[in-house]
């Protein structure tokens, strides 16, 4: 059905808030989610080569589910349907649907294909270091091609939730992650017990295959409810096919700095000791929950809006969107960065401090998400800027800002990985995030697409103030107990909970004393 009036109305008068508290809800759910499936392979399968093997069996198709998936597919698709929608007929939106499913469709699974018997070669591309340790190769290249056709699902997973979003429909995209964590989990406890121990992670591979088809089918009926049910043709030639890849070829770097970053820091620490990947992954999944939490939450709100902001040439309103992402990004970023720098140890302890996982772990884990934390705020920003030039249908100056920032990553990387090792990894990606997000501010500026209102000047030193009382005090309770290492499971959780509680409500209880109020964070 179309989008009614009343909807439009309400996204029009402040439903990006509302719209970015139910993506936000969803995602919590998810990552708490993935929190949980992280616990419970910390637990059972701890670090070993069969982890490593895993984690870079998976982090491959996963990094090209996030290049070109959510990343460059979903960046060049989202504003183009919206044209579409906004200027068109449904009949001509729907029809533009089928066509992008079946040419999108059959790409995918001619790079499935190549991927799965090519496997061997990429885990030689992508880790390297394996080449030592014929085991872990073995086993990295069997698990790769189990894993690689969730690609396929997962890419047109993407496209489905790109439409759902369009159509203003967020809640379901947002929560269709939950089931790799739940697939992911099911593995770890019910199939890896029925294999020998040295291939136990191989399990971990097949529950990734089986959420990615879950994944699919959830979005299904939901498209069917809309009357926006793909039927796919193949049509390399159509004009709105042609416009998307036209504008996909150049995103790919421009939105996936992060993600190629990341890649090459997972080949770089495939030549470290044994365990590097493992702790990276681990660090870096609890960096992802406050971006994925907030940050992709609120750029996957503004995309659409920002698109048919520039659609109607509303200039001013494009402006005061993309100042609200910025506003929202920077009062959760701040105060999350700030707790992970300095909680980074606690978190992990009470988390993963179990089983297999043991403090040496514990502690190398530690120090790459302090490195990490370092580089959120520019992460999160990079989430919210990057839509205000994809919006445009502008891929070229993303494209240009991202391959310096991966050159200045990977300089960065010789520079500082043979004396910090796995944490100078971390170091140097968060600080190409920072060129990253810096250039791409200066662009939007430069180009008087985006104007910062005045209330910055009100926000910031309230923020800053809220941000130290709160380091003070979470740091100070924190050093109150030796609970975190010799605490049961539950005391663990239960005086992390604590913390985080009092950590949030000194945070926003310094913002309201100083002034602060909702319409603060409204568009």
């Amino acid at each position: 059905m179309e989008t009614t009036n009343s909807q439009e109305t309400q996204q029009s008068k402040g439903g990006l808030l509302a719209s970015a508290m139910v993506v936000s809800a969803m995602t919590l759910l998810s990552r708490v989610m993935g929190l949980v499936r992280d616990v419970v392979l910390a637990r059972f399968l701890g670090v070993s080569a069969g982890t490593d093997a895993f984690f870079v069996a998976f982090r491959i198709p996963n990094f090209l589910r996030r290049l070109f998936a959510e990343g460059a597919f979903n960046q060049a698709f989202v504003p183009v349907l919206s044209e579409y929608k906004n200027n068109g007929t449904k009949a001509a939106a729907k029809e533009l649907i089928d066509r992008v499913a079946g040419t999108l469709g059959f790409s995918l699974l001619t790079v499935t294909v190549l991927g799965v018997v090519g496997a061997p070669w990429l885990i030689i591309v992508f880790a390297p270091g394996f080449g030592s340790d014929p085991f872990k190769q073995l086993l990295a290249t069997e698990m790769l091609r189990i894993t690689f056709p969730y690609l396929f699902f997962i890419a047109l997973t993407a496209f489905a939730g790109s439409i759902l979003n369009t159509w203003g429909r967020f809640a379901v995209p947002a929560f269709t992650p939950v089931l790799l964590n739940i697939c992911l989990i099911g593995a770890a406890l019910v199939l890896a017990p029925l294999f020998p121990d040295e291939r136990m992670a191989v399990a971990l591979a097949w529950g990734v295959l089986v959420a990615g088809m879950a994944q699919l089918m959830l979005q299904l009926p939901f498209l069917a409810r809309l009357g926006l049910m793909p039927r796919p043709r193949v049509a390399f030639r159509d004009s709105g096919v042609k416009k998307i890849m036209a504008l996909m070829a150049p995103a790919l770097f421009g939105v996936s700095v992060s993600q190629i970053n990341l890649l090459l820091d997972t080949v770089l620490a495939s030549l470290l000791e044994t365990g590097s990947v493992t702790w990276l992954y681990y660090s870096d999944r609890l960096m992802e929950l406050p971006l994925g939490l907030f940050a992709i939450a609120i750029g996957t709100v503004i995309l659409p809006s920002l698109s048919k902001n520039h659609a109607a040439q509303t200039q001013e309103e494009f402006s005061r969107t993309m100042d609200w992402g910025v506003r929202l990004v920077v009062l959760l970023a701040v105060p999350a960065a700030v707790a992970l720098l300095v909680l980074a140890k606690i978190l992990l302890a009470s988390l993963f401090f179990y089983g297999e996982f043991g403090l040496i772990d514990v502690e190398q884990s530690a120090k790459a998400l302090q490195a990490y934390s370092l580089g959120l705020l520019a992460f999160m920003l990079i989430k919210v800027l990057a839509p205000g030039f994809f919006a445009r249908q502008d891929t070229r100056t993303p494209v240009r800002i991202g391959i310096i920032a991966m050159v200045a990553n990977m300089v960065l990387n010789l520079m500082l990985v043979w004396h910090y090792r796995h944490v100078g990894l971390a170091l140097a990606t968060a600080a190409s995030a920072w060129l990253n997000a810096g250039m791409l501010w200066r662009g939007l500026r430069r180009e008087g697409v985006y104007q910062p209102s005045a209330l910055w000047r009100f926000l910031l030193p309230r923020l800053l103030l809220a941000v130290a009382l709160m380091a003070f005090v979470i740091y100070w309770l924190s050093q109150q107990t030796q609970v975190w290492f010799e605490g049961l499971a539950y005391q663990r959780g239960l005086m992390l909970m604590l913390l985080v509680l009092v950590g949030g409500a000194t945070y926003l209880g310094v913002l309201l004393a100083s002034g602060v109020r909702l319409q603060h964070l409204r568009r």
